[in-house]
């Protein structure tokens, strides 16, 4: 039987209570409906067209391919109804001023995990909603506030089911996509990380240009129970921020984006706004954290709307110890441990 609770259902009751939450209400909602006109060309595949096909570039320098424009405009044009003062896209030069008495702005990552749509992988789509500061109404500079200052946020995940992971702010929500009535559905009502977790995710391609504290902490997962950490790890990567955030959510894990010594990769490769924020606050509303390696990201004020970060989140211990090690700084050389990751690490269970 269908549970009973529909997102529409939830989010007019959360937002009977204020105007501000009636418009967040309004605007979750018209994301929703443009991401089930996305979730039907995702799983129409090829009879819709090539969609893998890129396009051409977007303004922060990646392929753009055909879906990510059809799932950007499809979002623009159901948010211009919406109760936002602006919109800005990952996939659009500049941000667009929309209704100006509106108090919210809308950052979205249309299509996050392009890579793998002809792969038939696991895509989804990114969302975050704040409030517009007073004196800075229509303006891009009304999206550099941290994270902290989300209404709400969330994705939309387009798998073997179709699902909206949603926060406002009161817990991490599951709303699964019924496709007999075309309704969202809430599925997981109380989404809860586990703390520990013996999976991590990381693009292992790129150890070389690690630094030692990340080439530390790896090394030691990988030598499992004959290392210091005496026990067995796995290792997932699916190159799809969405498909990792949700296989963390479901089960627990720890996904690490770092710097890097590459040319443009030494703040990460994700972005603050469109990416690391609206999932840190999903992360940290289940019980999880996220930071940068040292900072928590949900603290960082912006200073552009492209700023990149290091991103690690997911079970809350992994990301402490993580964390720990990064404090050693880039001091750690592989094989000469300090106590602190040794037997008598903090850690040790």
């Amino acid at each position: 039987m269908c549970p009973a609770i529909t997102l529409e259902t939830y989010m007019n009751g959360w937002g009977s209570l204020s105007s501000e939450r009636a418009a967040v209400a309004k605007t979750v909602l018209a994301i929703a409906e443009a991401t089930k006109a996305i979730a039907d060309l995702v799983g129409r595949g090829r009879l819709a067209g090539d969609l893998g096909a890129v396009v051409g570039g977007n303004s922060l320098g990646d392929p753009q391919k055909n879906l990510d424009v059809q799932a950007n405009d499809l979002l623009v044009a159901a948010l211009w109804n919406a109760p936002i003062a602006m919109l800005a896209s990952e996939e659009l030069a500049e941000p667009i001023a929309m209704n100006g008495q509106a108090d919210l702005a809308v950052a979205l990552d249309p299509l996050d995990g392009s890579s793998n749509i002809d792969a038939n992988l696991t895509i989804g789509t990114i969302f975050s909603v704040l409030p517009l500061p007073k004196g800075r109404r229509i303006s891009a500079t009304a999206f550099l506030q941290s994270g902290v200052e989300q209404r709400a946020a969330g994705y939309v995940i387009y798998g073997p089911h179709c699902a909206i992971v949603l926060t406002v702010g009161k817990g991490t929500l599951v709303f699964t996509l019924d496709e007999d009535t075309d309704l969202f559905r809430l599925t997981h009502p109380n989404v809860q990380i586990p703390v520990r977790t013996r999976e991590y995710a990381i693009n292992a391609s790129n150890h070389r240009h690690w630094g030692s504290a990340i080439r530390a902490y790896i090394a030691d997962c990988v030598a499992g129970k004959d290392g210091p950490r005496h026990e067995d790890f796995n290792t997932r990567w699916t190159a799809s921020l969405v498909a990792e955030c949700h296989r963390i959510l479901s089960r627990g894990g720890v996904f690490l984006y770092p710097g890097d010594a590459r040319r443009g990769y030494e703040q990460g490769r994700l972005r603050l706004l469109y990416e690391a924020n609206p999932i840190a606050f999903l992360v940290e509303q289940a019980g999880g954290k996220a930071t940068d390696g040292t900072q928590r990201i949900l603290d960082i004020t912006p200073e552009d709307l492209r700023q990149h970060t290091p991103l690690i989140f997911g079970s809350a211990e992994e990301v402490e110890r993580i964390a720990y090690y990064k404090s050693e700084s880039e001091s750690i050389e592989i094989g000469h441990r300090s106590p602190l990751f040794g037997e008598r690490g903090l850690f040790r269970r």
